[in-house]
């Protein structure tokens, strides 16, 4: 009788762990919509109705597989799918301007040296451009304007998004900004010299003691090393540091070299086990930096600890 009611309380604590991880990741972004979406590739031909969510609330692997198949993005070669971020706040707005309608996509991964290319023909690419991170399209809703789109997106200040004129529009998971065709920049002249790096984190959402990805994108060169330490910073009221934490990546010196794409896309670190709930920033430090102009350091996104989602 006892061990019939300690297999009954194991199978009852499982699936209570389950049912939470569940709950945990269906809101592990600030705006997440259902995952379900039908994508089509114009520039392949590659197309397909993916659910990037399980019935249980996972992720699904083997949709985001077809993601990456979809924007041709060499998921062995990157060692991640494309931007799980930037895929779910797609989902979202796609459910609110058009539900149910196909994403017609005219551009997605772009390698560095398809990205150069296209930028010596006069296109509207940026050296550093989000679509080489895995992070970013360029997209058109059936019935929906460009500029509906760009309205919509830019008023939750949550994305990159920019708009050329017509239904077309550019959408990313990096910082936060928005343009149009006269104030792009995409043309400059003036050197990039990873000045433009942002600093983003896997999810928005966390609990206390867990682990958390940041990544680099925007770089136009990886020699460079980053501080052992990320300062933790609350952003509720006055942003206050505290306290640091170990980058999993640390070596025994002040400075972790970098030296690759893949490198600056994979640094780990732990939230305390005490954290109380709350929003937060992480600050990376940076050394042996190769350009004065880039930055010595750099805020990440905010992030929530110990906070249901919607």
């Amino acid at each position: 009788m006892r061990s019939l009611l300690a297999v009954c309380l194991s199978l009852f604590l499982f699936f209570i762990a389950l049912s939470s991880s569940a709950e945990t990741m269906q809101s592990r972004f600030f705006l997440m919509g259902s995952g379900t979406m039908h994508l089509l590739n114009h520039r392949n031909d590659r197309e397909a109705t993916v659910h990037l969510l399980n019935k249980d609330g996972s992720l699904n692997e083997k949709a985001f597989d077809t993601v990456d198949w979809i924007f041709g993005y060499p998921t062995k070669q990157m060692g991640e799918h494309i931007s799980p971020r930037m895929l779910f706040m797609l989902s979202y707005f796609a459910e609110q301007l058009a539900p149910g309608k196909t994403i017609h996509i005219t551009s997605a991964y772009r390698s560095p040296e398809y990205n150069k290319k296209i930028r010596a023909m006069g296109n509207n690419a940026a050296r550093t451009s989000t679509h080489i991170d895995g992070m970013a399209l360029d997209f058109w809703l059936e019935g929906v304007a460009g500029k509906k789109i760009w309205e919509t997106v830019k008023a939750k200040d949550c994305a990159g998004i920019g708009h050329y004129g017509g239904k077309i529009v550019h959408f990313d998971a990096g910082r936060p900004r928005f343009w149009q065709a006269a104030t792009s920049g995409t043309r400059s002249k003036r050197p990039d010299e990873n000045r433009h790096l942002y600093l983003s984190t896997d999810y928005d959402r966390y609990d206390a003691g867990e682990q958390v990805r940041l990544s680099l994108s925007s770089l136009s060169n990886f020699d460079f090393g980053v501080a052992p330490t990320v300062d933790l910073y609350s952003t509720d009221g006055a942003k206050k540091r505290i306290t640091s934490l170990v980058l999993d990546q640390a070596k025994k010196t002040d400075c972790t070299m970098m030296g690759t794409r893949k490198a600056t896309r994979f640094l780990t670190t732990h939230l305390p086990e005490d954290l109380a709930p709350g929003r937060y920033q992480l600050k990376l430090s940076f050394c042996n930096r190769p350009f004065a102009a880039m930055p010595e350091k750099k805020f990440s996104n905010i992030i929530a600890v110990g906070e249901a989602g919607n």
